[in-house]
């Protein structure tokens, strides 16, 4: 049996009845497992609470682990756990799930430490993870509790509390900072458009060093580099001394000091992708006192961006005006985009923006963005925000928490590749509380459409997708209807006709429809290789971006689902590695796919926005995509080593039982 030092006189007790509870879980059988793991967790659960239990658990996690404790729950694959995932398991309150995330972070700690050894998950990885949860959780290691937590406390919010300090007094503080840096840095490099998520952890990080004793070392420089971008880009605002007192110095800052603060906020958006309130405050306090010759530094425009602001001031005056404030401080970089994106120069772009500044929002459009973004400003303000990010940053764009990724990626690629779509689409949406579109030659209006794929309100994403997103799933939902008996995968028909002209009428599969099984997988794989490599498509580059489906995995190669996405290049890397770049409307297209197939987004040649796999590695995954019709212009074969290794890699990950 394991000794302790707890002090708690009822411990011992309770720590024999664990003890024979996973006596009796280890010889229990498949039918008797159950009963037995509510034995043990019940008893788990009681020590918990108790001074000395956490240690106590720890000292038997190996063995309910090898007992199988967590056979046949969430918890059974450790490599599959997700980080994010950790927090609202313990905020859920159900005992039951507290215990066992509980005994789950015990368990990776003693693997982590050494102190156990899992065969499905390497020590240097549960560190990270654990690194991850604590810095995703920080309010529970420093005890920085709400008001509304702590009226809904539950029974075992101290020991999840205490948890976290066992976990940190073992994983140590360095790390955690030094983890969620790395993960913030990481987000930023995709220049989402959504980063409300990323300033709330920037913030919590302000507030725990402020408030800490503990010393952080090197770690400290990577997060005063994100607070200060945030809190204090520049010297007048260095001591974060709120809008007010900026707006009072700024009136006694002479023309130097004043092109100084402008290249200093601009030196500061765009190193992090983040927007200040205070550079926002500088950029309308220019405008208001007649120092609009400091934008363009302001905005840290290159030449392109320069003759952009000159031809369309006026414009670019007033979006700041209407649509840009302290709530709205992140449209700034959106702005600073669309005008080295050049998109103004395309005639119907800026009367379009000149109608949307105008534009009040019907009822409903009004009801869904004060429901999202709050009643600080105007509805309109928000969506103006919105519009100016999502003409800004096509890539930055996220499905949010909905199953809307097709309706996502539509945005993306009416913004890429036709920004006056969708600023129509969006006037629809927004004055008429509906949307046109046809489908081969038949009008479909979303208002009279039933709900599509997503059933409840869109939340987590931004204003122009909370407010088109609706409409546009029950138009994709109502395509997908009107061809579901022609025997074939529907995305064939719906593609050209939801995304645009632009996509390629040849459609290329890797499935049979009926039987889930591969076809034709060899030549499948052929035609990717002659209609994207540059090798053996004769070095034609990808001229308009195309929709394509992923067969996505975890990161143990086990298939989840389809998705989604959007090619978008092929290129070599600064290593001469062949690469396809594409767009991923999940919010975050970092990520593990099992099998060595790891997503990057940054270090591989990756615009911002853009997501990269080796192109075997990516063919390895995709199952459908859309070909030009007129054929390849290359005439190199495909060597048959590319064709078994592509073969090999699906069989071994998402068309494992396809064969």
């Amino acid at each position: 049996m394991s000794t302790t030092t707890a002090t708690d006189p009822a411990l011992p007790g309770l720590c024999g009845k664990l003890d024979d509870a996973a006596a009796r879980l280890e010889r229990a059988g498949r039918f008797g497992k159950e009963s037995s793991q509510s034995a043990v967790l019940d008893t788990a659960k009681r020590i918990l609470v108790r001074s000395g239990g956490i240690e106590a658990l720890y000292e038997r996690v190996t063995r309910l682990d090898q007992a199988g404790l967590f056979a046949g729950t969430d918890w059974d694959h450790p490599s599959a756990l997700l980080p994010s995932l950790v927090g609202p398991s313990f905020r859920d309150g159900y005992p039951r799930t507290v215990t066992l995330e509980c005994l789950s972070e015990l368990r990776l700690l003693a693997v982590a430490t050494g102190h156990a050894h899992h065969p499905d998950l390497p020590p240097d990885q549960a560190r990270h993870f654990l690194t991850q949860v604590l810095a995703m959780n920080l309010e529970r290691l420093f005890g920085d509790i709400s008001e509304a937590a702590r009226v809904q406390a539950r029974p075992l919010d101290g020991a999840v509390t205490e948890l976290f300090q066992f976990l940190v007094a073992h994983i140590g503080f360095d790390d955690i900072l030094t983890s969620l840096i790395d993960e913030i840095w990481r987000i930023l490099a995709q220049r989402p458009i959504q980063v409300g998520h990323v300033k709330a952890m920037i913030t919590q990080i302000a507030i725990t060093l402020a408030s800490s004793n503990s010393g952080v070392g090197e770690a400290r420089l990577g997060a005063d580099r994100l607070i200060s971008a945030l809190f204090g880009p520049t010297q007048a605002c260095r001591d974060d001394p709120g809008l007010d007192t900026y707006r009072e110095r700024l009136d006694s800052i002479d023309q130097a000091g004043l092109q100084q603060e402008a290249t200093g906020m601009a030196r500061a958006m765009l190193d992090t992708g983040l927007v200040s309130d205070y550079h926002v405050t500088l950029v309308r306090w220019l405008l208001d006192n007649g120092y609009g010759t400091l934008l363009s530094s302001a905005l840290g425009l290159s030449i392109t961006g320069q003759d952009v602001l000159q031809c369309y001031t006026d414009l670019v005056h007033a979006l700041i005006r209407e649509g840009i404030h302290p709530g709205t401080a992140q449209a700034l970089y959106g702005l600073v985009n669309l005008l080295e994106r050049g998109i103004l120069y395309s005639p119907p772009i800026a009367p379009g923006l000149w109608r949307q500044i105008a534009l009040q929002p019907c009822e409903r459009a009004a009801e869904s963005i004060v429901s999202t973004f709050g009643d600080a400003h105007p509805p309109r303000v928000f969506l103006l925000a919105g519009t100016i990010l999502a003409l800004g940053q096509p890539l930055g764009i996220g499905q949010g928490n909905n199953p809307t990724c097709q309706s996502a990626r539509a945005l993306s690629m009416w913004s890429y590749s036709e920004p006056a779509y969708l600023l129509n689409v969006l006037y629809q949406a927004t004055r008429l509380d509906s949307v046109l579109m046809h489908f081969e030659g038949t009008p479909i209006r979303s208002d009279e459409l039933p709900r599509g794929l997503a059933t409840a309100a869109i939340l987590d994403t931004d204003p122009v997708s909370t407010v088109l997103v609706p409409h546009l799933d029950r138009v994709y939902n109502e395509m997908g209807r009107m061809c579901a008996e022609r025997g074939e995968d529907p995305h064939r028909w719906i593609n050209p006709e939801f995304h645009g002209w632009w996509v390629g009428r040849e459609f290329r599969i890797a499935v049979d429809i009926a039987t889930g099984k591969l076809r034709d997988f060899d030549d499948y794989i052929r035609a990717f290789y002659a209609s994207c490599h540059p090798v053996y498509n004769g070095n034609q580059p990808l001229i308009h971006p195309q929709p394509a489906g992923l067969a996505v995995t975890d990161s143990t190669a086990t298939f989840i689902g389809w998705h989604a996405i959007t090619i978008i290049r092929v290129a070599l890397d600064q290593d001469g590695e062949m690469r396809v770049y594409f767009y991923n409307p999940n919010n975050d297209s970092g990520q593990n796919w099992g099998n060595g197939v790891v997503v990057s987004t940054s270090g591989h040649g990756e615009r911002y926005g853009e997501a990269s796999l080796p192109f075997r590695e990516m063919i390895s995954r995709l199952y459908i995509f859309h070909d030009d019709p007129a054929g390849s212009l290359g005439t190199l074969p495909v060597p048959e080593e590319e064709i078994v290794a592509v073969r090999a890699m699906a069989i071994g990950s998402w068309a494992a039982s396809r064969v």
